[in-house]
């Protein structure tokens, strides 16, 4: 099963879609992590990534689609992947069909968590990393055991550049101007269902798991 998240920054796609991959046996695939990676690696195309992602904006699809692809083509994903920030314009979105349907895949559901938008400037400024394994923190809503050390892990934790600022505003003017073109793609598919993303994680996890099991039948 191939499911696809979508939702603006902050929307708590990667807590979700951790949650979903561990009960579904799921590789998770998220494209910001990807870029990250990348970059910590200093790699050509974390370098190149990086002044975009830093800045709010989205990187070219010629950098994305490649790179989101392969992750799912490997043998860790050939069970299926929930993918967490991709695509997120609709060339993107033709692109990841075209691609699935060579190797007889398709995106199954594609689930939109809808947050509003004073919730996602009120979580995105108390959003925390860890730096070992990007696992997510709220300073109010979510905090660490210890102050500034991930519960898991023992590393620091951090805010992201992207995450404050004129960044997160070009963020959020993005997500919401390329999205609408991504959710009518899959609407249009019939494979979009819609989830309200403002209640606490269980809520929404339970209402996923609804979602899926739905489809499932």
């Amino acid at each position: 099963m191939d499911i696809l998240l979508i939702g603006a920054p902050g929307a708590g796609k990667g807590t979700q879609a951790e949650k979903l991959s561990q009960l579904f046996a799921l590789r998770h695939v998220a494209s910001g992590d990807l870029f990250r990676k990348a970059f910590e690696e200093q790699t050509e195309l974390g370098l190149k990534a990086q002044k975009y992602v830093d800045l709010g904006e989205l990187v070219p699809d010629e950098m994305t689609i490649p790179m989101v692809i392969r992750h799912i083509e490997e043998p860790e994903g050939m069970h299926g992947v929930v993918l967490d920030g991709f695509p997120r314009t609709l060339t993107q979105a033709q692109a990841l069909d075209a691609e699935l349907q060579r190797i007889n895949r398709q995106i199954d559901l594609a689930i939109y968590l809808n947050v509003s938008r004073e919730e996602l400037l009120q979580r995105l400024a108390g959003r925390v990393f860890c730096q070992a394994n990007q696992h997510v923190y709220h300073v109010k809503f979510r905090p660490p055991q210890v102050a500034n050390r991930c519960d898991l892990d023992g590393s620091k934790l951090y805010q992201r550049p992207d995450d404050s600022g004129g960044a997160l505003r070009r963020r959020l003017v993005i997500f919401f101007n390329q999205t609408i073109q991504v959710l009518d793609y899959y609407r249009k598919r019939h494979k979009l269902r819609e989830v309200d993303g403002n209640q606490s994680i269980d809520q929404v996890h339970s209402m996923l798991l609804n979602e899926i099991n739905d489809y499932k039948g």
